[in-house]
């Protein structure tokens, strides 16, 4: 309702990163009008809540099956204006989400070598769309050091698969005599992280709620901690990992935008929906979420 009220003038939706238009052309970015930008975001964020809901059910990562992740989903999925559009993080959740479900199957499967090879091209297209989506390759190693004893062959399959990817994008520029600018694509993994942040912590406040409901989480995860199946641990210090990396890795792209922390929507959306499965005050985490709510569609409007 606020972005509708208040709508964009244009809104450009680019979909793959420069070094991929180099030789895939989708005319797509100036088609749409703003009100069809915003149809089709909303349209992709539910699509995305429901395969994520189903997933988060699937694995038994909450006490009991429900559409509490996907409401937990969509509501975080609407704390910033710059989320409600579409964006190339928006895009990537669907495979943020596909390699998540892969990554809960990791300790499940007697040989992870051809699992870790298609999370590894998973990865690999998802940095084709947006580039910073390429650290989540870290979490191949981190979800193997959580799930499984040491075998190189399911370390090295992870990186064939993401490498196999980029290998054929490379011997597109070899053919076009363009190989310097393959070389390019990685200049970004070399910036350096920023020491000095400009915040406007009035944009932020939003997030306040958001924060009280995280500390909240982790306190009832440790609470539970022990207690917890062994595979119900390792599934919640894997999504805790997949958050901080998605978090961090806006020093990738100079020029990220706040659209970027929808990638730390999927796993963050989880703990928290841990929080409300597990809370016993009724009046106190439902006056909670209301406020959430509430901060939500105050800070949209104004």
């Amino acid at each position: 309702m606020a972005i509708f009220i208040d709508l964009p003038p244009k809104l450009n939706f680019e979909f793959l990163e420069p070094y991929v238009k180099f030789f895939v052309q989708i005319p797509i970015q100036n088609n749409f009008s703003p009100s069809v930008n915003i149809f089709f975001a909303a349209i992709l964020v539910y699509v995305q809540a429901l395969v994520f809901n189903r997933i988060v059910n699937n694995h038994g990562l909450l006490n009991k099956p429900g559409y509490l992740p996907a409401l937990l989903y969509i509501s975080s999925t609407s704390l910033f204006m710059p989320f409600l559009v579409l964006s190339p993080p928006l895009i990537c959740n669907f495979l943020l989400i596909w390699i998540m479900d892969k990554f809960l199957k990791v300790g499940k499967t007697p040989n992870a070598i051809m699992l870790m090879f298609d999370i590894g091209m998973i990865i690999a297209i998802g940095s084709l769309i947006y580039f910073p989506f390429i650290i989540m390759l870290l979490m191949l190693w981190l979800s193997l050091m959580l799930y499984r004893s040491f075998n190189w062959r399911e370390w090295v399959s992870g990186l064939i698969g993401f490498l196999t990817i980029f290998f054929f994008l490379a011997v597109f520029y070899y053919w076009h005599d363009d190989i310097r600018i393959f070389y390019k694509i990685w200049l970004p993994l070399t910036n350096k992280f920023p020491s000095v942040f400009e915040l406007h912590y009035k944009d932020y406040l939003v997030l306040l709620p958001v924060l009280v409901m995280m500390v909240l989480a982790m306190i009832q995860l440790r609470e539970n901690f022990f207690r917890s199946f062994i595979s119900t641990r390792k599934a919640f210090q894997m999504l805790f990992f997949m958050f901080l990396l998605a978090a961090l890795s806006f020093y990738i792209k100079p020029d990220f935008r706040i659209s970027h922390f929808l990638m730390c929507v999927p796993p963050g959306a989880v703990l928290l929906a841990y929080y409300f499965s597990n809370a016993s005050k009724r009046w106190f985490y439902e006056s909670l979420f209301l406020v959430f709510i509430l901060t939500i569609q105050y800070f949209l409007f104004v």
